[in-house]
């Protein structure tokens, strides 16, 4: 059992950047993928960029690459999404996710914060 809990959503100008954060306790951080899923209202959870256990492999939904970076620091148990030139459509509750394999689908992943709310004004 790993806990995650996400941080640092909030309201933001469209163009401007956030930088979330998710802290990982109890099981060891290092033995889990790690990724950023989306949610706006009214529609399915996205996929938004995933880290290998070690870091060394990212990958991104493509539509994203250019404005957004996943990071870990294992040693903190903590990841992170640096977010970039901020659009409307950005707009979704973020979540922290950890699993065993690293995949864009979230059925792959085992364990989910809670979520922070992120919201573009225009």
């Amino acid at each position: 059992q790993v806990q995650l809990v996400e941080s640092g959503g909030g309201l933001v100008q469209a163009g401007g950047s956030l930088r979330l954060s998710c802290a990982a306790s109890g099981s060891p951080f290092r033995n889990y993928v790690m990724a950023w899923f989306r949610q706006a209202p009214g529609k399915e959870r996205e996929f938004v960029a995933s880290i290998s256990r070690s870091g060394a492999t990212t990958n991104y939904e493509d539509s994203l690459k250019a404005r957004f970076t996943i990071a870990r620091d294992n040693a903190e148990s903590t990841m992170l999404l640096q977010m970039n030139s901020l659009k409307p459509e950005d707009t979704a509750v973020y979540y922290c996710s950890a699993g065993l394999i690293q995949q864009s689908r979230a059925d792959a992943y085992d364990y989910w914060g809670q979520g922070t709310q992120v919201t573009v004004s225009s």
